[in-house]
């Protein structure tokens, strides 16, 4: 049973308190410390949305366990927290430190993990309110987080996905970090695709006006729908698509419900940007859809979906038309997600990211401070191979990061 402590005194001044919904603290007061940052998967709609639409629940190994620091009755530090009792929907693939502790007769759930629900996009951070010593919070929340896994036998602490410049604080507080990539584009100024496309070598940028062509001869419009422009039908449709790809490709990973992207409509479709593939004769009904989000000079893409094959679509929908509509808007960045067997090849070179741990077994603590540097050496020369392999010209190359 997780024991949820009401109010522990820190000083005469400050108290921590454990909440077991987003939705006990209010929105205005979450999202002043949220909306500055440069990820949207922190924001209170985003986060609450998980779990009244029953995606991120105790049912589903999802169960909310949220840290708040107040100062005399003020809000001034939250920390998005989740008890696990597995490890689906993290992207950061922990089965052989799992298998490690089972061996050595240890429990490895529950867990205790600090990410946006099933979001493998970097920007994970406390929430900490403007002029407060990030350092010292950070230190504050870290030996609190200590004292909670203490009190209701939680193997370890576990932030996925986190903010570079956040990472520090808790490398201080004794949590080692594990290198991992994803693969993100970066505008360099382009002010065109035609700018994107000299990146490549020949053989590649004949390859891509090849794949950007297919759609057309397939009879296919593409069309950028955007925040009030995204029709209301259309958010329930995303989930059909999205349910259709997990089904074909990817068993076991339908997290999200219908509701929660019928949720998305009233009070979080500012974000949301829509690269949709439509037929004449299907009228308003795309044939495929690629859903991103955007915030600031940021662009995620998250799922997509089609509900009949054709030819590169693919690639044009969830690849190039987001490159050409970023370029557009002046973004300066594009993650695309989770995966990374057709970015390489299409402008994502490898990115590090890194995640942070901390186990309470005296034993796992220890296997994981001799070998996490070895492993990371191990991915840091996977991330410079396969920025080697990049189409890129030869200037491009030099430019990779890591190479």
């Amino acid at each position: 049973m997780i024991i949820f402590s009401m109010v522990e005194q820190l000083q005469p001044s400050n108290s921590f308190q454990w909440i077991s919904r987003v939705s006990e603290i209010p929105k205005a007061d979450w999202d002043a410390f949220a909306q500055p940052l440069k990820t949207p998967f922190l924001e209170w709609e985003w986060l609450n949305n998980l779990e009244t639409s029953g995606s991120a629940t105790a049912r589903m190994g999802w169960q909310p366990c949220h840290l708040s620091l107040w100062r005399s009755r003020r809000l001034i530090a939250l920390a998005p927290l989740y008890i696990k009792a597995h490890s689906y929907g993290e992207f950061v693939f922990d089965q052989q430190w799992a298998d490690v502790s089972h061996r050595l007769g240890a429990r490895y759930y529950p867990k205790l993990l600090g990410m946006a629900p099933f979001t493998p996009a970097v920007g994970y951070r406390f929430l900490v309110a403007p002029g407060e010593d990030e350092a010292a919070i950070a230190s504050m929340m870290a030996a609190e987080i200590d004292r909670f896994c203490d009190r209701n036998r939680i193997s370890g602490c576990h932030f996925l996905f986190v903010d570079p410049q956040w990472q520090p604080y808790l490398e201080d507080c004794g949590y080692r970090a594990w290198l991992h990539h994803s693969y993100i584009w970066t505008n360099r100024g382009f002010d065109t695709f035609d700018d994107y496309l000299k990146m490549f070598n020949s053989n590649q940028r004949r390859n891509i006006k090849r794949e950007r062509k297919a759609a057309t001869k397939a009879g296919l419009r593409l069309e950028t729908l955007v925040g009030e422009d995204i029709p209301r039908f259309l958010y329930p449709a995303i989930y059909t698509f999205y349910s259709s790809t997990c089904d074909k490709f990817y068993w076991g990973s339908k997290y999200l419900t219908r509701k929660f992207f019928e949720q998305l409509y009233p009070n979080y479709r500012d974000r949301v940007v829509l690269f949709a593939a439509y037929r004449p004769e299907d009228g308003e009904t795309p044939v495929g859809l690629s859903f991103c989000l955007r915030k600031g000079d940021r662009l995620y893409g998250r799922y997509w979906g089609c509900r009949e094959e054709f030819n590169c679509l693919h690639f044009e929908a969830c690849y190039y038309k987001p490159i050409e509509w970023a370029i557009s808007q002046g973004i300066s960045q594009f993650d695309p997600g989770a995966g990374g067997r057709h970015k390489k090849r299409r402008g994502f070179p490898a990115t590090p990211n890194y995640s942070l741990h901390r186990f309470y077994d005296s034993r796992m603590n220890q296997i994981l401070r001799s070998y996490i540097d070895e492993i990371n050496e191990m991915e840091q020369a996977e991330i410079e191979a396969i920025n080697q392999d990049l189409p890129f010209n030869k200037r491009e190359i030099s430019l990779c990061p890591d190479v």
